[in-house]
């Protein structure tokens, strides 16, 4: 997954032979959401899809290949993820699921083996993980810091992250890092100041976890601010354990997503509904901590935006499987499966804001995937089962 464009032309193919094509183009099909059109074909054209139809009318091309009766959908769209760390909390997580105390440092546990891993050996997990998660459909990432909380730490790993994605989040902000646990304000400081003048240069997006124990409403706004008036785009983790102030304020700064959203007020509700802010559910995350499960039915139904992804991290939700948390948001959050699929790539576009992925429509790049299924509907219907059968990242097959 790098982040270059792939600017070589590679003439064009036809996928014929889809049984369902999901092109999030409302336009298509039914005019729902998920634009589905039946026996369809699809062009590619260089990285970019260049036509989307039935079959019958696909035109000529230099290449064609038959999707055999099967599924084709967007890419999955991962945007919020944590991929840049070292080591693992097996023991954490064994102790959580025992039902055993367990208080050996969190995440600050993953800081330390952060700090004390080389660059290449951050780059190596990095990559490992990105080969996982496009090997199950994922073929556009957002990923952040957070696991360094030293100027250079912080600003190393975004260095590392921009060389495979554009979707890069500075998040000094994650906790308050060990040296300064007495002194947050300090701490704040540092993040607003020298980190932020060191990190700004290799990321698009700024974050902050504001959540009792982490940053409070004040001094989230304050980071924020500072990283808009640095000409980073604010994001935030908001209102995951606790009700707290995270949403009402990513709703106030335009942020681009308010990420986990489990513990609303309907004035919180209202508020994503009423603005850009997408709701970025993260179902991966209760699953792994026995925790809550978000109300999507809730949001959908007010008429928020929400997107799905992995949250993947070592602590918290450990996997990269957007198609788990598709059948997760399905069985335990109230959604549809076309919602769910619709959140997780569509979804995940917005909450990038982003128009030219997570959708199959000419001129949106040729990130598609090919499910051995004929719908998407299996991907909640069959799940935990490897259904990605190939996946095409800006035109070029990868899978």
């Amino acid at each position: 997954m790098s982040s270059s464009t792939d600017s070589a032309h590679h003439g064009s193919t036809v996928i014929t032979n889809i049984a369902t094509l999901v092109t999030n183009d409302t336009s298509l099909g039914t005019g729902t959401p998920l634009g589905l059109v039946r026996d369809a074909a699809v062009v590619i054209d260089g990285d970019r899809v260049a036509w989307t139809g039935e079959s019958s009318k696909a035109p000529a091309t230099d290449k064609r290949v038959d999707a055999g009766g099967r599924a084709v959908l967007p890419g999955f769209v991962d945007s919020h993820s944590h991929l840049l760390f070292a080591g693992d909390r097996t023991e954490e997580f064994n102790a959580r699921m025992s039902g055993r105390p367990y208080s050996a440092g969190g995440i600050r546990t993953t800081v330390a083996a952060t700090r004390a891993a080389t660059d290449a050996e951050l780059e190596a997990n990095l990559t490992r993980h990105l080969r996982e998660a496009l090997r199950q459909g994922t073929t556009t990432f957002e990923t952040k810091s957070g696991y360094g909380l030293t100027t250079a730490d912080e600003s190393r790993a975004l260095r590392i992250a921009a060389r495979h994605t554009e979707e890069v989040t500075f998040l000094g902000a994650h906790v308050v890092a060990p040296e300064l646990a007495d002194d947050p304000a300090a701490y704040v400081d540092l993040v607003t100041g020298e980190m932020l003048d060191a990190c700004a240069p290799h990321a698009r997006w700024i974050d902050v976890f504001c959540e009792q124990g982490a940053f409070d409403g004040d001094q989230a706004r304050a980071i924020l601010t500072a990283g808009k008036a640095r000409g980073l785009h604010p994001r935030i983790h908001a209102n995951q354990l606790t009700h707290g102030p995270g949403v009402r304020l990513a709703v106030e700064l335009d942020a681009a997503s308010a990420d986990h959203c489990t513990h609303l007020t309907d004035a919180d509700v209202d508020a994503l509904a009423h603005s850009r802010t997408v709701a970025t559910l993260l179902p991966g995350a209760e699953f792994s901590t026995r925790a809550e499960w978000p109300d999507a039915r809730r949001l959908l139904d007010a008429g928020a935006t929400v997107a799905l992804s992995t949250d993947c991290n070592p602590g918290s939700s450990f996997t990269s499987s957007v198609p788990f948390c598709i059948a997760l948001a399905v069985r335990d959050m109230g959604m549809t499966p076309d919602e769910a699929v619709w959140a997780a790539t569509a979804g995940g576009a917005a909450a990038l804001r982003r128009e030219d992925i997570g959708r199959i429509a000419p001129g949106a790049y040729a990130d598609l995937t090919l499910l051995d299924a004929p719908s998407h509907v299996h991907l909640a219907y069959r799940p935990g089962v490897p259904l990605v059968a190939g996946v095409w990242r800006r035109g070029v097959r990868a899978v």
